[in-house]
């Protein structure tokens, strides 16, 4: 079991290395060549779109062994990413944004096959602390990525970091080629069940009444970040008088917080819900988007781990509960399904902020956002307050689950 969770956290860690340099370079590159800040955010608008196929997606993750999907998406991804070498000029920026949009379905795909494994071979008291740990390993790489590929952009174009990136992809299919685990063939399914098995998903959400609030929660929660997400270019422009790469600075600071954010989630999760740890992510990261209108580099950078602190924790509670609510033999469909509800309002919002931070101040956009999300925290956490007043009991940890 160790050797296995080593493994799939190596896969995370490099993988999670190059996705985040191109995720951080793609809005440089686009910014360097076209010299706008809405086609910019757009970069990252691309990259979250196929989120709205997350559904029909993630089925694909319940109807093949997912170690082997795993590899394959990898490896395809390998061998894509230097197409990019290609894209030295503004009139060729079509060619960055289809590769992030292949980019997203890969990751969404990935993201379902995922979190079907990792519930199917932990124990599920354990998947707190483990997806604390993963979220260390990928969000850590915030701290080294946002520079390196800023430097190396910097320095010689987007062209070596999309290099750098393949290799990662490369190195992760390896990691989790290595994986020992024992997978059943999934029961063979007729086309005609492929619509069917999308919206189980969807209908395992609806009628739980610890899913639905917090991937509501956790899709409030994204809107607004994606909202943040916009504005991060006008800030370092605008608010703070830098170059487009200080942007990798800022991604760094935030990497701190989410280091942070992972390590204590799960032994956080052992002692309070679910609910109330998203409740206090999302009402941290409200306050710190509010302190980002601040025209000074100490405020921004406070809040850059702060949001790094806060918008973790949501995520964890929300995909934490996933895997130990949804079936064993459907985690997949959940666990995109899920994923959709999560980023599809982040992908929507990166493309109105991409239009408001053409027209409205930050000092305001910001402020009404972290406003927003204060509010969003007290009503997530409403119902917990009402619970203990009444004097109910909190709900008792999970049995864990059998293997199948």
């Amino acid at each position: 079991m160790r050797r296995t969770a080593g493994l799939y956290l190596a896969g995370v860690l490099v993988s999670g290395f190059g996705s985040t340099a191109v995720w951080l370079v793609s809005g440089i590159w686009v910014k360097s060549l076209t010299g706008s800040d809405a086609l910019a955010a757009l970069a990252a608008f691309a990259l979250w779109a196929p989120a709205l196929c997350g559904p029909l997606l993630g089925a694909l993750a319940d109807r093949v062994r997912r170690r082997p999907l795993m590899v394959g998406a990898d490896l395809a991804m390998a061998a894509l990413l230097p197409v990019l070498l290609w894209v030295d000029s503004a009139d060729r920026i079509w060619l960055l944004f289809a590769v992030l949009v292949l980019y997203g379905v890969q990751g969404v795909v990935h993201e379902a096959a995922e979190v079907a494994l990792a519930a199917s071979v932990l124990d599920r008291r354990l998947l707190g602390e483990f997806n604390g740990l993963r979220t260390t390993v990928g969000e850590g790489m915030k701290l080294i990525a946002p520079l390196v590929a800023a430097g190396l952009f910097a320095r010689y174009g987007g062209g070596p970091v999309a290099l750098l990136d393949a290799a990662t992809f490369a190195l992760a299919a390896g990691a989790f080629a290595l994986l020992r685990v024992r997978e059943e063939r999934p029961r063979r399914r007729e086309a005609a069940h492929w619509l069917r098995d999308t919206a189980d998903g969807l209908r395992a959400i609806r009628s739980s009444a610890t899913l639905r609030p917090l991937v509501l929660g956790g899709s409030f929660t994204m809107l607004l970040a994606g909202l943040n997400g916009a504005a991060v270019y006008a800030v370092v422009d605008r608010g703070l008088g830098h170059a487009p790469a200080y942007a990798g600075v800022l991604y760094a600071v935030q990497g701190t917080g989410s280091v942070v954010a992972g390590l204590v989630a799960g032994p956080v999760l052992r002692r309070v819900p679910e609910r109330l740890f998203a409740a206090a992510g999302l009402g941290l990261f409200a306050l710190a988007v509010g302190a980002r209108a601040l025209p000074y580099d100490a405020a921004a950078l406070g809040a850059g781990a702060a949001i790094g602190l806060g918008l973790p924790a949501v995520l964890i509670a929300a995909m934490t509960a996933v895997q130990r609510e949804a079936p064993t033999e459907a985690v997949g469909r959940v666990a995109a399904t899920a994923h959709s509800l999560l980023f599809v309002p982040n992908a929507l919002a990166l493309a109105l902020g991409a239009g408001l931070v053409a027209v409205l101040d930050v000092r305001v956009l910001l402020p009404v956002v972290g406003a927003a999300g204060l509010a969003g925290a007290g009503a997530l956490a409403a119902p917990l307050r009402a619970g203990s007043r009444s004097g109910r009991k909190p709900r008792p940890a999970p049995e864990p689950r059998t293997a199948r």
